[in-house]
C-alpha cells in the first residue's frame, strides 16, 4: 500500500524542547569552531541533550517531543467524564466479545486498530463503528522497531494506517497511538502533516502480560478520576489458565467500578475530546 491519507498544508512548529535542543547542537559546533579545546564539553553537552531526547521517546506521556493528549480536557474531567481505549485490534476472537460486553452495558469506547489487522477483518471495523464508538489509528504494521524510524517510515506506519481505516469505515481517525508510546523527534512532524493527534493513557493494567484479573483491575482503578485515559488490548491479551481473554474478565467489573464512581466512559474524537 502506497504512502497516503489526506494531508493538510498545516507547516510542523517544533516543540519548545526540540527547538532547545538544536539551539544546544548550535552552540557546541560554535564552541569547537571557535574554541577547539573546549570539545569535550561541547560533546558532553550534546551527548546529555540526546539522552533526554531519548528517555523522552521513552515515556509515552512525555510533551517534550510533541503535542500529547495525555488526559481529556478540563471540560470532559468536569462532566466526570473518562475515557475507555482498546488497543492492537481487531481480534476476530476477542474484538467481537468485547463489543457485546459494552453493548450490554450501554458504554462506548475507542478502537486503536492496526493497519493490517483491520484489513483482514474489515467486517469487524464496520460493526465497530456501526455499534457506536470510534477506530483511531495505532500504526499500519505495528512492528517492534517503528520507533527507530525516521520521517518516511513514519509517514509509511501512519500515513498507510491512516488511509487503511477510513477506507473501511468512511471515516478519517483523528488520534494515533504509537507502539507502547514509544516515538522519537520524527513523529511529531508527520503527526502534524497528517492532522492527526496523539494519544497516550493514564491508567493501563498490562493486560498484555498479565492474565489475573484482580491485579489488571486493580491498576486500572488505582487512584482513577475523572479525566482517565485508560488502555486496555482487545488484541494481544493475555488468556487466563481457562484461555480466557482476561479483557473479557475484566471489562465488565471495570465498567461497574466505573459506575460506582459516577464516572461517565465516552470515546476520543466526542465534541469535548476534540477541544
Amino acid at each position: 500500500m502506497s504512502d497516503s491519507g489526506n494531508t493538510t498544508t498545516r507547516s510542523w512548529r517544533p516543540a519548545p524542547f526540540l527547538l532547545a535542543s538544536g539551539g544546544i547542537h548550535a552552540g557546541a559546533l560554535a564552541f569547537v569552531l571557535f574554541e577547539p579545546s573546549l570539545w569535550a564539553w561541547a560533546l558532553g553537552c550534546v551527548l546529555l541533550d540526546h539522552a533526554v531526547i531519548g528517555a523522552a521517546g521513552l515515556w509515552p506521556r512525555s510533551r517534550l517531543l510533541g503535542t500529547n493528549l495525555v488526559r481529556l480536557p478540563a471540560a470532559c474531567a468536569d462532566r466526570e467524564e473518562v475515557a475507555l481505549t482498546f488497543d492492537d485490534g481487531p481480534d476476530p476472537r476477542v474484538t467481537p466479545r468485547v463489543l457485546d460486553i459494552l453493548d450490554r452495558h450501554q458504554v462506548r469506547a475507542t478502537f486503536f486498530c492496526i493497519g493490517e489487522r483491520a484489513a483482514a477483518h474489515p467486517e469487524i471495523c464496520r460493526d465497530i463503528v456501526a455499534r457506536g464508538h470510534t477506530i483511531e489509528n495505532h500504526g499500519q504494521g505495528h512492528r517492534n522497531h517503528a520507533a527507530l524510524s525516521g520521517i518516511r517510515g513514519w509517514t509509511r506506519e501512519v500515513g498507510n494506517a491512516q488511509k487503511t481505516l477510513e477506507d473501511i469505515t468512511g471515516r478519517r481517525p483523528q488520534y494515533f497511538r504509537a507502539l507502547a508510546g514509544l516515538r522519537n523527534p520524527f513523529l511529531d512532524p508527520v503527526l502534524q502533516r497528517l492532522d492527526i493527534r496523539l494519544v497516550s493513557w493514564t491508567r493501563r493494567g498490562y493486560d498484555t502480560r498479565c492474565a489475573d484479573a484482580d491485579i489488571v483491575l486493580a491498576r486500572l482503578v488505582r487512584n482513577l478520576g475523572a479525566g482517565d485515559i485508560l488502555l486496555l488490548h482487545d488484541g494481544h491479551s493475555a488468556r487466563s489458565a481457562d484461555g480466557i481473554p482476561v479483557v473479557v474478565e475484566v471489562l465488565p467489573r471495570l465498567i461497574a467500578e466505573l459506575a460506582a464512581r459516577n464516572l461517565k466512559p465516552v470515546p476520543l474524537g466526542t465534541p469535548c475530546t476534540s477541544l
